[in-house]
Formats: structure tokens, C-alpha cells, sequence
């Protein structure tokens, strides 16, 4: 990084300028190693397929067997969704569910049975089924204490328990109830699950990523008493067939960015090209979102250079320039913008331009148009903060909070951008992204904490506009622990503003919804160690190596 400070500086001193509010940021950890990320070849791609195919219909068939009973049957749904491949099976889990909510199966037997209410009542509600927090008080003794207290029962009451939302009393106390017990049976060697309950402990199944889980899940799995092989099988090679996909996907987004010339023409960017990767599939993983997932690298990348030269790189007047030249959206701005920043308005327009071709041919290229509003949005909101920055001022959490609500989180333009490429989402959809609604409103508030939080010493050390931290302890003349503890509150409540919306009957598609929430757990894979690891990017080098690089044996 010393080099490339250098540079810059010599950069700036070229041309006259004032110095620059250089980040020197760490250089990208995957450079020599990129070829190690190698797909299947097309023989073993097919026989992959193939037998995913045969061991599918396995799977189906048990899944939808008649001679089950509910608790069996929710288990082995569990088991599914969490080894990754429950997208196989969408219709029958979702034929299941509907009817347990409509209480078609005779559950007399279960209703004393704590693992089992709480395993019902977490997997309803995570697919938008409402079911009511009061099935958890017949559960309680005289002491107002939960009657079983084995481990597998308090998990899975402290898993059900993350997905209350807003006055579920019961299930409030149930999380400190649970987490006192649990602690106990993760400090127990005798305790067969206590690396299961230490990881829960840590982040609820309910906020992880599928695509990280799944790999976590599938070596739990294996190593149970009494696996199903059709499934385990299943999900090893499914979970290789994808990561084959994924690594096309990625060789894609490199040729890319390497015929654009990103890091010699921008040297002063983040190169996260990797990192990116693991963040959108996050998202999604499906093959079906294959091109959404290529979009939406890109455009991750561009909002990358966009951030790391309102950040890290541009001065306040080339900044208002390129600002309003993006409110204008037209090529003939660009001759007023310094070269680097030509550059990038160029890539910024042609790749739009390209987007909306694209999707002509499918009748969407109005998606292209939301982009572009949000890529505004973003931009009016970076000057602001900019300003602040450049003003030394440090404003009330109030104002902070309602520029983010802007664009500054980024939480408006991700759902944007991971939805361009998304067959299945309509204007309607769009229009609910950009209003905002609750549900998006909830992201952002989430999505600007967990990142302040999480960059705060790195952009505070630097000389960074002030974050929500300061912000928070400037307007209500708290200590700085005070203002970590009060934001944690405001993070939960933004999840129970965030859970109220997957209730059925939705306002847009579940398809969507589920975007949404995945970018909200992909927060904790960025930022989850208390670190930014998209900044800060040896962080994140075993999710990459996880997901991107190691397949299952």
C-alpha cells in the first residue's frame, strides 16, 4: 500500500492539487490465486447434474411420503433448508406448510413438546405463515420457567425465539431464558451439541446466510447418528454443481473488470472482486439467478469505485461536479469532469445502456431506469456526507440517520441491483424498492449501524466523516459504550420492523422479501467480527475460500 500512496500522492502534486483523503487500502488478497478457482469441466458437470436429478427424486419422494408423523416431517424439512437444497423442492415444502398452518395433521401429541412447538412456529414463520407466540405459555411451569430443559429443546426454543417481532413478551424473555441456559450447555465437554449451541450463540440460524450455512449444516449432518445418505449425498454434490456455476460466474466478472482496466486506471479502489462474490451469493445462489448474480457483481463494483472516490480519493469541487452530472445522467457532462472521473461516468452510463438492452428483449428494461434513480440518490447523498466531512461537522444521529435513508447505506440501491437481473420481479417491485417501505427502510437503518459499528476504528483513524457512533453520542451526550448498547436496540428493532413484513399476505413477492432479508443477513458475514470485512478483507478470506474455492468430499 506504500506504493500505491506514493503514487497518489506524486499523482496529486502533477497536477496541482490539494492533498487527497487517501485510505490506502489493503490490496486484493486473491490477485495470484485466481486460478485456483476452476469450474467442473462439462463431463463432470453433466454426470454432477445427473445424478443430482436421480438423487432429487429420492429426496422427494421421502419428503412427501404419507406414513410420516408432523414431527418427523418438520425435522426432515429443517434438515433440508438447512443443507441448502430446499430450492429443489419449493412446491412440496411449501404444500406441507400450508398444511400445518391450517393444523391438517393431527399434532395433539406434540403440543407438550417443546422442540417440537418451537420448530414448528420458527419454520411457519420463516416462510410468511403467522402463528401466534402464545402456543409457548402452556409450555411453562408455575416458576413461569419453560418444563424441558435438554439441549436440543432449549436450541431450538432460542432459534424459534429470533423470530418474534414487536410486544411478544414471551418470546423476549424466552431469549434471555435460553441464552443463560445454552451457555451453560456450551461449557459442558459432555455436551455432544455444544459447538452447535457455542455457533448459535454467536448468530441464530435466523440471520446467517444460506450459501455459508449450508456447508456448516452438511458436515453437522454428516456426522449426526442417523443421516439420510439420498440427502447428505444430495447436498454435497449440489453444493458443488453450484460453487462449479459460481466460479463461471466469477471468471465472467474478471475478464470484465480486467478489459476495463479498473485497477491501473482507479488504483485508489477497493478491489473486492472475491469478496463481492461471497456477498451476492449471499443473496441468492440458485442457478436460475445466474445472470442476476453477474449484474449484480458488477454494478457492486461500480458502486465500490463510486464510494472510494467520494471516500478516499475525490475533493469536495470534483465531487459537487461529478454529483450534478449524475443527477443530469448524460454523456455530454462528462467533459467537465476531471479524466478519472470521465472514466468512471462512462462506465457508470454504458453499463446502464447495456443493462437496459439486455433486458429489452424480456420487456424489463425499465429495471435499468431504477438503477439509475437509485445510483442518484446514492450520489446526492455522498455529497452530503462529503460536506460534513469536509466541514469538520459532526451532525445530530437525526440528520445522519435520514441522509442514510437517502442513499448513504446503500440498502435502497442493493435490493436495486440484485433484483435488474431477476425475471420474477415486476415494476410493482421496483416501486416498492424506491418508495421505501418498511421493510426497506428496516435494511437501511440495519445495514448503516452494522457497518458504522463495524468500520468505526479503521474510518475514525483515517479522519472519516463522523458515523453513527458520534452522530448517537453528539445528540443524547451519551459515552461511547452507552451508544453501542442503544444502537444494538435500534439494530433488533429494525429486525422485528423487518420480520412484521414476511407476514402473508406480502405486499410484493416473497421472491423479493427474501433478497431483502438476505441482505440484511449478509451484513453479519461483513461486519459479524466487529471488523469491516469487505474493508478489511482478510477477514472474510475463509468465506471465500468456503464458498468460492474448497469443495465438499
Amino acid at each position: 500500500m506504500e506504493n500505491l500512496s506514493v503514487m497518489m500522492n506524486h499523482h496529486n502534486a502533477d497536477e496541482g492539487e490539494c492533498p487527497r483523503p487517501l485510505a490506502n487500502f489493503q490490496p486484493d488478497l486473491w490477485e495470484d490465486r485466481v486460478m485456483d478457482f476452476t469450474p467442473l469441466d462439462e463431463v463432470a458437470e453433466r454426470q454432477t447434474k445427473q445424478e443430482i436429478d436421480e438423487l432429487k427424486e429420492l429426496v422427494r419422494k421421502k419428503l412427501i411420503a404419507e406414513d410420516k408423523d408432523p414431527k418427523e416431517r418438520l425435522v426432515y424439512i429443517d434438515t433440508i433448508e438447512r443443507l441448502g437444497v430446499a430450492y429443489h423442492f419449493e412446491d412440496e415444502i411449501e404444500s406441507i406448510l400450508l398444511k400445518f398452518h391450517n393444523m391438517h395433521f393431527n399434532e395433539d401429541c406434540f403440543k407438550n413438546d417443546l422442540h417440537y412447538v418451537s420448530l414448528r412456529f420458527r419454520i411457519l414463520r420463516q416462510h410468511g405463515f403467522f402463528v401466534s407466540c402464545e402456543v409457548f405459555e402452556n409450555l411453562k411451569n408455575d416458576e413461569e420457567s419453560f418444563k424441558e430443559n435438554d439441549v436440543e429443546a432449549m436450541l431450538s426454543l432460542y432459534e424459534a425465539s429470533h423470530l418474534r417481532v414487536h410486544g411478544e413478551r414471551v418470546l423476549d424473555e424466552a431469549v434471555g431464558y435460553t441464552r443463560a441456559r445454552l451457555a451453560l450447555f456450551a461449557s459442558d465437554p459432555n455436551c455432544s451439541m455444544a459447538h452447535q449451541v457455542t455457533r448459535a450463540l454467536e448468530l441464530p440460524l435466523f440471520k446467517r446466510t444460506p450459501r455459508l450455512e449450508s456447508k456448516y449444516q452438511i458436515s453437522v449432518y454428516e456426522s449426526s447418528l442417523s443421516p439420510d445418505d439420498n440427502l447428505l449425498k444430495l447436498a454435497k454434490l449440489d453444493f458443488n454443481f453450484l460453487q462449479s456455476l459460481h466460479n463461471k460466474e466469477l471468471q465472467e466478472i474478471l475478464r470484465w473488470s480486467k478489459s476495463l482496466e479498473f485497477n491501473r486506471k482507479l488504483p485508489y479502489t477497493r478491489d473486492r472482486l472475491m469478496e463481492s462474490k461471497v456477498w451476492i451469493l449471499g443473496v441468492y445462489a440458485e442457478p436460475k439467478y445466474s445472470y442476476a448474480r453477474i449484474i449484480a457483481n458488477k454494478l457492486v463494483k461500480i458502486i465500490t469505485i463510486v464510494d472510494d472516490t467520494y471516500d478516499a480519493y475525490g475533493v469536495i469541487q470534483e465531487l459537487q461536479l461529478f454529483t450534478d452530472a449524475i443527477q443530469r445522467w448524460d454523456k455530454s457532462c462528462a467533459s467537465k469532469l476531471p479524466d478519472y472521473m470521465k472514466f468512471i461516468y462512462n462506465v457508470i452510463l454504458d453499463t446502464c445502456e447495456e443493462i437496459r438492452t439486455d433486458l429489452a428483449n424480456e420487456g424489463r428494461s425499465y429495471a435499468a431506469d431504477y438503477f439509475c434513480l437509485q445510483m442518484k440518490a446514492m450520489c446526492r447523498s455522498y455529497i452530503q456526507e462529503a460536506k460534513w466531512c469536509h466541514e469538520n461537522h459532526v451532525p445530530t444521529y437525526d440528520e445522519y440517520m435520514r441522509n442514510a435513508m437517502i442513499g448513504s447505506c446503500g440498502y435502497k440501491y442493493m435490493p436495486t441491483i440484485a433484483s435488474v437481473g431477476m425475471t420474477d420481479i415486476s415494476k410493482d417491485g421496483f416501486e416498492w424498492i424506491n418508495q421505501p417501505s418498511k421493510a426497506i427502510l428496516a435494511s437501511c437503518v440495519l445495514a448503516r449501524i452494522l457497518n458504522d459499528i463495524g468500520s468505526h476504528k479503521f474510518e475514525q483513524d483515517r479522519g472519516h466523516v463522523a458515523s453513527a457512533v458520534e452522530c448517537y453520542m453528539k445528540q443524547f451526550g451519551v459515552t461511547q459504550k452507552e451508544a453501542y448498547e442503544k444502537l444494538f436496540l435500534i439494530v433488533e428493532n429494525a429486525w422485528m420492523d423487518l420480520k412484521e413484513e414476511i407476514f402473508r399476505p406480502t405486499a410484493v413477492p416473497m421472491e423479493l422479501l427474501t433478497r431483502v432479508l438476505n441482505l440484511c443477513r449478509t451484513l453479519y458475514d461483513l461486519y459479524g467480527t466487529g471488523e469491516d470485512g469487505f474493508t478489511m478483507n482478510q477477514v472474510m478470506q475463509d468465506q471465500v475460500e468456503a464458498v468460492l474455492k474448497s469443495p465438499i468430499t
